[in-house]
C-alpha cells in the first residue's frame, strides 16, 4: 500500500482546493503562488503547536509502526508474538515539508512473509486488510507534548490520509503503477527539505539576529523565529529546537525503512567497498595504473563571501586607479 499521512490544522490557510472552488480568501490561487500555505490570519495561527508538532512527528511514526503491527495481527487473529512466525510488516517511508511547513509523511507499506521480503505473505494479507489496519492504527496513536505556558500538547495525524494499492490504475491518472515507479515517486521527496517548500533555511542558524539579513516569507520567519523562541526554554531542550530552527523543529531522518523491508545501507558500502577491491586488483593483475580520486568525506563552512555593508566597506577603501602607489594622507 501508499499511504501519505499529514500533519493536523494548525489555522485556516491559502489553499487550491480540489473542488475547484476558490480558496477561502475569496481568490483562485496560480499552483506557483507564494500565497499558498500561508495562513489567512497570521496573528490567530498556532505557531508553537506547529513547530512542536514537527518536532514529535519522528516520535508518532514510531508508535504507529507498532500499533500497525498491533492491527495487523488482531485482523489475523494472533498475537503479536506469534504473528512473526507468519508474517511481517515492512514499510519505507520519506518525509515531505508541505507549503505550510508541517511535515507528513508517504510511505510504502506491505505485509511480506515470516523471513521478509523474499518470502510471499500468507492468504490473510489482502490489500483490504492492510489498509484497515492502517485507518485504524492512524486514528488511535497520539504523542504527549509538553506544556508550554499552561498548555498541554498532545499530538496525531491530521484527518487527511490517503491510502491506495500500488497496483491500482486509478492511482497514477488510470495507469497502473509498479513498485519501481512508486520508488521512484518516493526518492523524489528525499531531497525536499524546508528551504524548497517554505523558503526558510538550507542551514542552521547561529544568531537569531541572522534572520533579520535573510530574504524568507514572513510565515516562514515566523516558524523559525519560534522555534528558536521555544529553544530557549528549559523544559523544551532535549528537543534541540535552536539547532533544528532551520528545518522548522524536524530533527528526524528525511528516509527510514523497516530492517526487513529491502537490504541494508551497511550491505550496501560493503558491496561497493569489494567492487572496488576487485577492479583494483584486476587492474594491478594486466598492469595498468590505476586513476586514484580522492573523495572528501569531511567538510567544513569556508565562509559565504562580503554582505552588502562589508563590499561597500571595501570598495570605499580601495584606492582610485592610477593612485595606488600615492602616500595616504590625513
Amino acid at each position: 500500500m501508499f499511504a501519505t499521512f499529514t500533519a493536523p490544522s494548525f489555522g485556516p490557510v491559502h489553499n487550491r482546493p480540489s473542488s475547484g472552488r476558490t480558496c477561502r480568501c475569496g481568490i483562485h490561487h496560480d499552483q506557483d503562488d507564494d500565497a499558498l500555505g500561508t495562513p489567512l490570519n497570521p496573528d490567530a495561527y498556532d505557531y508553537d503547536a506547529a513547530v512542536l508538532w514537527n518536532a514529535h512527528a519522528g516520535a508518532l511514526w514510531r508508535r504507529f509502526s507498532i500499533a500497525l503491527r498491533r492491527e495487523v495481527a488482531k485482523r489475523a487473529g494472533l498475537s503479536q508474538r506469534r504473528l512473526r512466525e507468519h508474517a511481517r510488516v515492512s514499510f519505507a517511508k520519506v518525509a515531505e515539508y508541505q507549503k505550510r511547513g508541517a511535515v507528513h509523511f508517504h510511505a510504502v507499506i506491505r505485509i511480506d512473509g515470516s523471513t521478509g521480503g523474499d518470502s510471499p505473505p500468507p492468504p490473510w494479507a489482502t490489500a483490504e486488510l492492510l489498509t484497515d489496519a492502517i485507518r485504524t492504527a492512524t486514528a488511535k496513536v497520539r504523542v504527549d507534548g509538553p506544556a508550554v505556558d499552561d498548555r498541554t500538547h498532545t499530538f496525531t495525524f491530521g484527518r487527511q490520509l490517503d491510502v491506495r494499492t500500488i497496483r491500482s490504475a486509478d492511482f497514477n491518472d488510470g495507469q497502473e503503477l509498479t513498485e519501481r515507479a512508486v520508488a521512484a515517486y518516493i526518492a523524489k521527496y528525499a531531497t525536499k527539505g524546508a528551504e524548497t517548500a517554505t523558503g526558510a533555511l538550507d542551514r542552521p542558524l547561529k544568531f537569531a539576529a541572522e534572520l533579520a539579513q535573510l530574504d524568507i516569507s514572513d510565515h516562514a520567519h515566523r516558524l523559525v523565529r519560534t522555534a528558536w523562541t521555544l529553544g530557549a526554554r528549559k523544559s523544551l531542550e532535549h528537543l534541540r529546537l535552536r539547532a533544528w530552527a532551520h528545518m522548522l523543529g524536524f530533527r528526524g531522518h528525511f528516509s527510514t525503512k523497516s530492517r526487513r523491508y529491502s537490504t541494508t545501507l551497511g550491505a550496501l558500502r560493503n558491496a561497493r567497498a569489494e567492487w572496488r577491491r576487485v577492479e583494483a586488483a584486476a587492474a594491478t593483475a594486466n598492469g595498468r595504473e590505476t586513476e586514484t580520486t580522492y573523495v572528501l568525506a569531511h567538510w567544513v563552512f569556508a565562509g559565504t563571501g562580503l554582505s552588502s555593508a562589508e563590499a561597500w566597506l571595501a570598495a570605499s577603501l580601495e584606492p582610485a586607479p592610477g593612485t595606488e602607489g600615492e602616500p595616504t594622507r590625513a
